[in-house]
């Protein structure tokens, strides 16, 4: 009472005679769990007032003189790291209460400089704990990869590279992390190692950056387009429908397959009508179609969420889980959709470079020198619009020049255009976005809408610098007739798609849409070349640990 008499959020003398001896019972019984929730508000404030002080230790049932932590002792609120790296001169002098996990530990013998980060940046903080504080034997525990909690107050760095430092008054070692055995050591590793050990690789700086990057564009994704009206659908992931037409499905089946004998079977053929839903189901492959419905009646729709395809590809660019942005527009055409398309990849490219500016000066340093550059280009250039034959005649052009130096150097009317092809037009011939539109009819989908010359639809690419191509569009067919004859064209049966066809029998509109593989926009803003390290948990073909 004498010592701290001084503080306003003091209760009475005699209050506090009665806590101190409240403070005995609590700290020799297996009840005190219990008796400091009924303590009243006045006392827990004064258990705060002691603990900022530096003078409440209790025994705890163990025997081990431990300081009392917990929220309901303390009103200190964690501060983010970030955020502490952001603020302004204000904050010097501010207690605070950190959370994290340790980078590195040095040991200067009368104190140690500790780094935290919480994972909300990618720069830690750096913990000065002096060897006269009473935890600093938490602080000789401390190793890389080590959960602890911080509790301390803001000074001014006196070293360089970082504005601010927290000198520690209270180390608590929240998780250990033996240091003979943990797999991320101080060394630069492998992406291919550290697919192997994917619930820790969050912890390194490329991928933890990626993590931010891929939450900004996501968070970005969504306000562009609530910003612009359209309503966010949550289209189905189980579907009997083949949107692309190209049957790479996985089948979603509760059939016995372990045990072909019980097979349910129907003209020597697997009979899906016992199957859970009474017909073959499989995981979708996009959401469009479904899309379609919706924008058939609220006008402008979008959609956000993984989809799946069975494609036996290794490649750099495939996954066999990714996710999809596809909006869809009722009383639009394909020049809309274009539009559309540039004014999003511009809107969340500008959002990341405005919110994301040291993760992308990380991957700008370690990944792609060229990417703070590149990624301003595009925000401030108009996209390039070619048409699909022009863009065939200038690759036949180009590739008359050196045909050994193409892997496809076959270019001709109804060509699809490989990477190579694709990036040359992006990054050599414009140096810039590029859409291609109306591709020949015979390699798009049934889906899409056919021209009056009988050999193109009216579809497009988008293809850009360091990936090839981004986004897939086109104008749906929205003419009963023609679209039926397409299905059967496609060989694809009208009966699995009579709501689809209701759609232009019932207030049939002009509409249009577009695809966006997610993970392929965050390779791009990152500049990581590999779609793998762009997800949190890749699956593909022979993988889908973890």
């Amino acid at each position: 009472r004498r010592v701290f008499c001084e503080d306003k959020n003091m209760p009475s003398a005699a209050s506090c005679g009665a806590f101190l001896s409240t403070l005995f019972v609590i700290s020799i019984s297996p009840m005190r769990s219990y008796i400091m929730t009924q303590l009243s508000t006045s006392r827990r404030n004064f258990i705060g007032v002691l603990q900022r002080k530096g003078a409440l230790r209790l025994f705890n049932s163990g025997g081990m003189d431990s300081t009392i932590t917990g929220p309901h002792l303390s009103n200190i609120e964690r501060l983010k790291v970030k955020k502490l790296l952001e603020s302004d001169d204000s904050v010097i002098g501010q207690e605070v209460l950190i959370q994290g996990w340790v980078r590195t530990v040095r040991d200067q013998k009368k104190f140690s400089f500790i780094e935290i980060n919480d994972g909300s940046s990618l720069s830690g903080i750096q913990v000065v704990a002096e060897s006269s504080i009473d935890t600093y034997g938490e602080v000789q525990k401390l190793t890389t990869g080590a959960a602890a909690e911080i509790r301390g107050t803001v000074v001014k760095s006196l070293g360089k590279g970082q504005k601010y430092d927290v000198k520690a008054e209270i180390v608590k070692v929240v998780g250990d992390c033996p240091a003979d055995t943990y797999p991320l050591q101080k060394k630069r590793h492998s992406q291919e190692f550290l697919r192997t050990i994917a619930h820790l690789r969050p912890r390194t700086n490329t991928i933890s950056a990626v993590a931010r990057v891929r939450s900004a564009l996501a968070f970005a994704t969504h306000q562009f387009f609530q910003q612009q009206g359209f309503v966010y659908l949550q289209s189905p992931l189980i579907t009997a429908s083949d949107c692309e037409g190209a049957g790479e499905m996985f089948r979603v089946t509760t059939l016995p397959i372990d045990t072909p004998g019980k097979m349910p079977l129907a003209n020597g053929r697997t009979d899906f009508s016992e199957d859970f839903f009474g017909r073959a189901a499989y995981l979708t492959v996009s959401g469009q179609l479904s899309g379609e419905t919706y924008a058939s009646a609220l006008g402008d729709i979008y959609t956000f969420g993984p989809t799946f395809r069975a494609e036996n590809s290794q490649t750099t660019r495939h996954l066999a889980e990714f996710h999809m942005i596809e909006p869809e527009m009722a009383f639009a055409d394909l020049w809309a959709a274009m539009a559309n398309a540039e004014q999003y990849v511009k809107y969340v490219v500008q959002y990341a470079l405005q919110q994301c500016v040291a993760d992308l000066e990380f991957f700008n340093k370690f990944v792609d020198a060229s990417l703070n550059e590149r990624l301003q280009k595009l925000v401030e250039q108009p996209f390039v619009r070619i048409a699909y034959s022009d863009a065939i005649v200038l690759l036949q052009e180009e590739i008359a020049k050196n045909v050994s130096a193409w892997q496809y150097p076959q270019v001709e009317f109804g060509t699809d255009l490989s990477t190579e092809h694709e990036r040359w037009l992006a990054e050599t011939k414009f140096q810039s976005c590029v859409f291609v539109h109306n591709y020949p009819r015979k390699i798009k989908s049934f889906y899409m809408r056919d021209n009056v010359d009988g050999q193109t639809v009216d579809s497009f690419d988008l293809l850009v610098p360091g990936i090839g191509e981004l986004i897939g569009g086109s104008q749906r067919e929205e003419r009963l007739t023609i679209l039926q004859s397409k299905m059967a064209e496609f060989g694809l049966q009208e009966k699995d798609y009579e709501w689809y066809l209701d759609l232009r029998r019932f207030g049939s509109v002009p509409h249009a849409g577009y695809g966006l593989g997610f993970e392929r926009l965050v390779c791009y803003v990152t500049g990581i070349n590999n779609i793998r390290e762009a997800i949190a948990y890749p699956r593909y073909p022979k993988n889908a640990d973890f």
